[in-house]
């Protein structure tokens, strides 16, 4: 994960070059970012399914198991 200040220095370098773009360009782009964008959302909305699938097949823990399980971790 970048650091805020990394994060400004790229975008502010991608801005300089979406100026001086072709329209063409930035259509392509722009439609290249919508995609990523929809695949993260189907990852996500896989992830989901799979966790609520594994819920039904072996059930949940119970948050009482889980601080234990932290603490036998921990110690």
């Amino acid at each position: 994960m970048k650091t805020e200040i990394e994060r400004e220095e790229i975008i502010k370098a991608i801005n300089l070059l979406l100026k001086q773009a072709y329209d063409s360009t930035l259509d392509e782009i722009f439609a290249l970012l919508q995609r990523i964008e929809e695949e993260e959302e189907e990852e996500e909305l896989k992830a989901y399914d799979e966790g609520k699938e594994d819920i039904r097949i072996n059930g949940t823990v119970s948050w009482e198991e889980v601080k234990k399980e932290i603490s036998q971790e921990v110690a």
